[in-house]
């Protein structure tokens, strides 16, 4: 947005809107919805057409994106402006290729802070919740996925802004593996329009956590060690050659473990984390095994798919780590159909109840699935 103060003055478009033509937005995509996702996919496009509201209620891995691309064809190919947005950046680097390959004819705008595509207009846009601030009735179909994320769980001026950028007459739907309690609940007493997938569209379960007891974490990095129980996590996966994702609860602590780590494996090793101008380009480095483990706050949490991937967590009883972020975390295993396995390790001081209902969460989960049918 830049930097505005309360001397400036702000300008609002009182003219008439630009006209969305409807056009030949060519869909590329030659994949097969599996049985859970093409009720839900069937479902959007509804919405869609009737101007309603939707919550996507999927767990990680089940193929959210894949569920849309039918939706935002019909929409884009009636002369509907769309757009999709998230409260987190990494979500929307990891959403724009995607969608720029399977609609390969269509003008799609990127927007985020630092995009160059901020003064570009076109029918799909992708943009982070902060940057919605600049549209007013703007979107005939509005999707907003990892809606429970912070900040805009946090910030009413956020939820403001993807109301006020969509039109009057408009529809919205709302995507999540972990909606709020509140939400639960409604979908519970049938208050709340939704959708339920418990199963990956691959059909293998979500893995579950494992716990595994460290101590004093924080004390043995201060005097400059690494706990044994972590040593002996990363050395297995060295030797197996498997990408790493470790989970710290603040930057502080990551940068304190960090050159004792990078010190003690001989193997590419880097840290990311918000305020890092980098953190595309290291995330990308793990993806092509360039860095075998990357070390990272919960700003990786979601929307970030790493083929083969093995996550632990350091400290998992920190109060930073909900369930809905543990949840998330062990969603970033296994997802691709080629390594539909993988291990997600807490290593704690003591087990906090988020990390028992996370468990229980993915349990759950995998049982609904299974009693579906989704399983292989």
């Amino acid at each position: 947005m830049g930097r505005i103060t309360s001397t400036e003055k702000l300008f609002t478009w009182t003219g008439p809107s630009p006209v969305t033509e409807p056009g030949n937005h060519t869909l590329t995509w030659n994949g097969t919805l599996s049985n859970a996702q093409q009720p839900a996919s069937t479902k959007i496009v509804e919405t869609m057409q009737q101007n309603d509201s939707l919550l996507v209620w999927a767990v990680c891995g089940a193929g959210k994106t894949e569920l849309l691309f039918e939706a935002i064809h019909q929409a884009l190919q009636h002369g509907k402006r769309v757009c999709l947005t998230t409260p987190r950046t990494d979500v929307i680097l990891e959403l724009a290729p995607r969608l720029k390959e399977v609609f390969p004819n269509t003008p799609i705008a990127v927007l985020y802070g630092g995009t160059e595509d901020r003064d570009m207009w076109a029918p799909l846009v992708l943009a982070t919740t902060h940057q919605l601030l600049r549209y007013h009735q703007a979107f005939d179909f509005m999707i907003v996925d990892e809606v429970d994320a912070f900040p805009y769980t946090m910030d009413e001026s956020l939820q403001r802004a993807v109301e006020n950028a969509r039109k009057k007459s408009s529809a919205i739907a709302w995507l999540s593996a972990t909606p709020s309690a509140k939400w639960k609940r409604e979908c519970q007493k049938g208050t709340r329009n939704h959708v339920l997938i418990p199963a990956r569209y691959h059909g293998h379960p979500i893995p579950v956590p494992t716990f595994t007891w460290i101590g004093r974490w924080q004390n043995t990095f201060q005097k400059s060690k690494i706990p044994r129980p972590l040593i002996k996590w990363i050395k297995k996966r060295i030797d197996t050659n498997t990408p790493m994702l470790l989970f710290f609860p603040s930057i502080t602590t990551l940068e304190q473990a960090l050159p004792l780590i990078q010190k003690r494996f001989p193997i590419p090793i880097q840290g990311v984390h918000s305020q890092d101008p980098t953190r595309k380009e290291k995330v990308a480095d793990l993806r092509t095994n360039d860095t075998q483990l990357l070390l990272t706050t919960t700003i990786l949490e979601r929307g970030v798919t790493i083929p083969r991937v093995d996550v632990a967590v350091i400290g998992a009883e920190s109060p930073i780590f909900t369930e809905a972020a543990l949840v998330q975390i062990a969603g970033r295993v296994g997802r691709k159909a080629d390594h539909p396995t993988g291990e997600c390790r807490l290593f704690h001081f003591g087990k906090s109840i988020a990390m028992v209902q996370a468990k229980q969460h993915i349990e759950k989960m995998n049982a609904l699935a299974k009693e579906r049918g989704l399983l292989k």
